[in-house]
């Protein structure tokens, strides 16, 4: 029996399987599909902010790849060692018990890692926004320290606690700030404090804030963040990170207890085991994603170099939006590789992208008309629901969002994740290499 086997639940592995299935099922091919991943879901990674903020629960972000991907054999595990040339590869199961499994066909799609630098104290005392348990730890360590805030003896101390450094303002960053201002606005009313009192501090190297939505959008969405508070320090970035300050790149420094470090990715720490060409970090592959010298293996999303075919000589960002289409092409090329159906190139339109601002607030180029307010609130919120790949999830994030618009914000810090829990990690969790 032929077997398929996918690397990595993220969007593009998650979108591969259940495309590939679909396929093979009209045509009532016998080819197994396996998909391999440290996770038993698909984490739906633009609502992360919402999840950080208290807006919406961890589990509305998560796809269980059980029952949502019907044919298709779902393995615990985190790949350690593919050999290209027996057609097998090697993981571990979460007891750490080593497995081997074969395949005709192998699709690599294990996703990034949050991008770190050599800063001292980074990777220590700062928490990036690459999976739940990051989420909700910003979530409950930033309440948290209002709470301590509020008993503290120390003005200084307790102006340190009530200040929240992001870095990275793209929109992953910026849609991060506002939902924390928003939680912390709700946690001002409930713990009777004056929410003026909460500093949030955005900043980047960059000269605009989100470049991705041009600049017109960019000013929009920088008049959003004055008008919330939000101090925007562009051309900046850290030097140093402590328990209680940070250095910038200035030599200025900043008290605070809450660092956010959401500055862009690079591929998972698997694809620089393979030994094959890559591109800025990420496996190279051609227009019809294949691996070049492997016809056998195919790659695409966060760790693959796909050639960008509307702009020669480049490759595709690492988005959600060509994550899920680069998975569709990967079933139709992988099946076509077995016989049913013909290949295409990976080739894409660009549908714009959506912003969410916080409350009543977004900005948003569907098809490049430029959005903003309470237009490009409704169209971020409608695309993120269509785009949800499971009913039941749909009905929880609206039901969320109904809820907010019609009673306070929930500002309770539960523990569910520990400092530890959130150290910087791989997508779809894959342990990043220890710092020095």
């Amino acid at each position: 029996m032929t077997s398929v086997v996918i690397v990595g639940s993220g969007f593009t592995g998650f979108e591969c399987a259940r495309g590939l299935q679909r396929r093979l099922r009209r045509h009532h091919s016998d080819v197994k599909v396996t998909i391999i991943s440290p996770i038993d879901y698909m984490l739906y990674t633009p609502l992360l902010p919402d999840v950080a903020g208290g807006l919406v629960d961890g589990r509305f972000v998560t796809v269980p790849l059980a029952g949502t991907l019907p044919g298709v054999r779902a393995i615990r595990g985190r790949v350690e060692t593919i050999d290209l040339s027996g057609h097998t590869l090697r993981y571990l199961d979460p007891e750490d018990r080593s497995h081997e499994v074969a395949w005709d066909r192998l699709v690599l799609t294990p996703g990034s890692v949050t991008r770190l630098f050599d800063i001292p104290g980074l990777a220590t005392y700062a928490r990036g926004l690459k999976s739940v348990a990051e989420a909700l730890y910003l979530r409950d360590h930033f309440l948290e320290q209002l709470e301590l805030a509020s008993i503290d003896d120390d003005p200084a101390v307790a102006a340190g606690r009530r200040t929240v450094v992001v870095v990275g303002a793209s929109y992953s960053g910026t849609e991060l700030v506002v939902q924390l201002r928003a939680l912390a606005d709700a946690a001002a009313k409930q713990m009777d404090f004056d929410p003026a009192s909460v500093r949030f501090v955005l900043m980047d190297l960059a000269e605009q804030v989100m470049p991705e939505v041009g600049e017109k959008l960019g000013k929009a969405a920088m008049g959003v963040l004055r008008a919330r508070g939000i101090e925007v320090r562009l051309g900046l970035t850290l030097k140093e990170v402590h328990a209680d300050h940070v250095v910038l790149s200035d030599d200025s420094r900043l008290d605070t207890r809450t660092v956010a470090w959401v500055t862009g990715v690079t591929a998972a720490p698997l694809i620089e085991t393979l030994g094959l060409p890559t591109e800025k970090g990420r496996l190279t592959v051609g227009r019809d994603l294949r691996v070049p010298g492997h016809p056998e293996v195919f790659s695409a999303g966060d760790a693959a170099a796909v050639p960008d075919l509307t702009q020669p000589g480049k490759i595709t960002p690492p988005t959600a939006q060509h994550a899920v289409r680069q998975g569709k092409a990967l079933a139709r090329n992988v099946a076509a590789g077995l016989g049913y159906g013909t290949p295409k190139d990976y080739r894409h339109r660009n549908m714009g992208l959506v912003v969410d601002l916080g409350p009543r607030y977004a900005v948003a180029n569907p098809l490049n008309i430029a959005l903003s307010g309470f237009p490009a609130k409704v169209v971020t919120r409608a695309y993120h629901l269509q785009a949800i790949p499971r009913a039941v999830n749909r009905w929880a994030v609206g039901l969320a969002w109904l809820t907010d618009l019609m009673f306070p914000r929930t500002v309770v810090s539960m523990g569910l994740s520990t400092q530890e829990d959130a150290q910087f990690a791989a997508s779809e969790g894959i342990p990043m290499p220890k710092a020095d």
